[in-house]
């Protein structure tokens, strides 16, 4: 199944969850999209579990086989798997890139990933699934970061997620440490998930 590329807000509002997390999709019609969209319909076990793995899956922008493959990855950490699964999730560079401000979106921070404008400790990696561990340092490059639209993002930052160090004197940013849960995605049901995959 190929990476979706369509409406983010349709999906938000058949999900009745913000993939983008700002919240915007819901804000007008928060019902499902389509003639029957203000019907009531009572999910079953597996419908729940499903919609909970969808709301993960679109929230990071991965195809399933990506999302099947991190899922199994996370069984051989310590931990909860479920928890272990986002923060690999998590640590994706496109991710990184949203999180610390350089992109208004995921899919925005995805195409400027692939157009070879992020270094990771010096080296360009144009790859958005790249897997950045604690401690390695991103950041554009130098014509990278006189574009207008990275500098507009920069500016409209309020605040970073605690495991983000940014250092505004070269616009790089550290990847200090794995997220806490409460630091990301509060309202999803890991354990639905896991459920999911395991039943």
């Amino acid at each position: 199944m190929a990476r979706y590329t369509g409406p983010s807000w349709k999906i938000s509002r058949r999900l009745k969850y913000s993939v983008t997390e700002t919240g915007k999709e819901l804000g007008k019609r928060n019902y499902p999209p389509g003639q029957h969209g203000q019907r009531r319909t009572k999910l079953s076990e597996y419908g729940i579990q499903l919609q909970e793995k969808q709301k993960v899956r679109y929230t990071y922008g991965v195809n399933e086989r990506q999302f099947r493959k991190t899922f199994n990855e996370a069984k051989n950490m310590k931990g909860p798997q479920g928890e272990n699964f986002l923060f690999l999730l998590e640590s994706r560079l496109d991710n990184l890139v949203y999180r610390a401000g350089f992109a208004a979106t995921r899919r925005q921070a995805r195409q400027l990933v692939n157009h070879g404008h992020f270094l990771v400790d010096g080296h360009k990696v144009d790859i958005p699934s790249y897997r950045v561990k604690p401690g390695q340092v991103i950041g554009p490059r130098e014509r990278s970061s006189k574009l207008s639209i990275v500098k507009d993002n920069l500016e409209s930052v309020r605040e970073r997620l605690g495991f983000i160090t940014f250092n505004d004197n070269n616009n790089t940013f550290t990847y200090t440490r794995l997220p806490e849960r409460s630091e990301i995605l509060s309202e999803i049901k890991e354990s639905l998930i896991v459920e999911f995959y395991n039943r």
